[in-house]
């Protein structure tokens, strides 16, 4: 059954299944890299209402920042630290709004909307590109994706090698949560 904004409260709760995964894509200056939290461990809650402006998704998933894999343990290990994994154990996202409303079918709708994003501590509101589908078990695919700076977070990216390996300050955060409609 599609999403039906039209009821009297116009609200949707979307519970996120632990399946939904997030990745980080970089470079250094000699390759490339990926690290993965490939299986969110939390049941979270999103809210879809209409504002009078705009529709509202609230709700926040956080991440733990030692669950990121990047299939090399040294680069693992710097990511964690880079992020201040120590001080800051989690990195959190804080849905805001949508720019329309989906209609959920099989064809993918591409729409935007806002988020904060806090990593060790800085929170930073971007807007992110998403793609959204509800396949035949009515499970919502919502994938994401959003270039962000370690620098807009005041972090330095890693230098091995006395700086001679340099990774490079912009990332490639996608995402895709795996959602069931709760009401």
């Amino acid at each position: 059954m599609p999403v039906n904004f039209n009821k009297p409260t116009g609200t949707k709760k979307w519970l996120i299944c632990e399946n939904s995964n997030l990745c980080v894509n970089g470079t250094t200056n000699i390759n490339k890299f990926s690290c993965q939290i490939a299986a969110y461990d939390h049941i979270d809650t999103l809210t879809v209402s209409k504002g009078e402006k705009e529709i509202v998704l609230s709700g926040t998933i956080s991440l733990n920042v030692k669950g990121f894999d990047c299939h090399n343990s040294m680069m693992t290990a710097d990511l964690r630290k880079t992020l201040k994994e120590k001080q800051f154990p989690q990195l959190h996202i804080t849905f805001l709004s949508l720019s329309e409303l989906p209609g959920l079918n099989a064809q993918p709708a591409f729409i935007t909307g806002m988020v904060n994003i806090e990593i060790a501590g800085i929170s930073k509101r971007f807007e992110v590109s998403y793609q959204i589908t509800e396949d035949a078990q009515k499970i919502i695919h919502l994938g994401g994706s959003r270039d962000i700076n370690f620098s807009d977070f005041n972090l330095i990216p890693p230098r091995k090698l006395g700086g001679m390996i340099k990774t490079r300050d912009k990332l490639s955060v996608e995402f895709h949560l795996n959602i069931k409609t709760i009401n």
